[in-house]
């Protein structure tokens, strides 16, 4: 993007109040993560919590993690209505590792944000090191705008050819 082309982030959060809609995706960011009882913790939780929207109003920016949690009931289309998909990508030890779940009954308790969460993909480790939750807009998992879902096809591609591998191989 060329210096003309950006606004500062008043112009642009002025354009996000005059539209009727906008679409945004929101990132949690966390030094380390557990996982108990079907229950998300992320710990260390950063005190914003990112928004970007594509195009067209195309808009970044950062909402204070409490105002986030606060929005989470908010409008006809809510989150706690209709639940949102989401991938959790966590720093392993020699991997990083990536789950899509649903999300559920949001609670912040100091730096530590927690979700009720259902496994739609993926294997939940019990702990990890620093992470990230991509929380999608649409939260239907095979939507073709959803994060989750073209996450999902990616791995099942993935799969896929990991099979045609081993068949040539003669090891499926």
């Amino acid at each position: 993007m060329t210096q003309e082309n950006q606004i500062s982030e008043d112009e642009a959060m002025e354009q996000v109040a005059a539209a009727d809609e906008i679409e945004a995706l929101f990132v949690l960011s966390a030094k380390g993560m557990a996982y108990e009882n079907g229950r998300l913790i992320l710990n260390g939780i950063a005190p914003t919590t990112l928004m970007f929207a594509d195009r067209p109003q195309r808009v970044t920016g950062h909402v204070p993690t409490e105002e986030f949690l606060d929005s989470w009931g908010e409008g006809d289309d809510s989150f706690a209505d209709d639940p949102p998909n989401a991938v959790l990508s966590t720093f392993l030890d020699h991997e990083v590792n990536d789950v899509v779940v649903v999300l559920q009954d949001p609670v912040l308790e100091g730096n530590s944000f927690s979700y009720q969460v259902e496994i739609l993909d993926g294997e939940m480790p019990a702990s990890g090191g620093a992470s990230s939750l991509f929380i999608d807009m649409i939260g239907r998992p095979l939507t073709p705008v959803s994060i989750a879902g073209v996450h999902r096809r990616g791995r099942r591609r993935g799969r896929r050819r990991e099979r045609r591998r081993m068949r040539r191989r003669g090891m499926y």
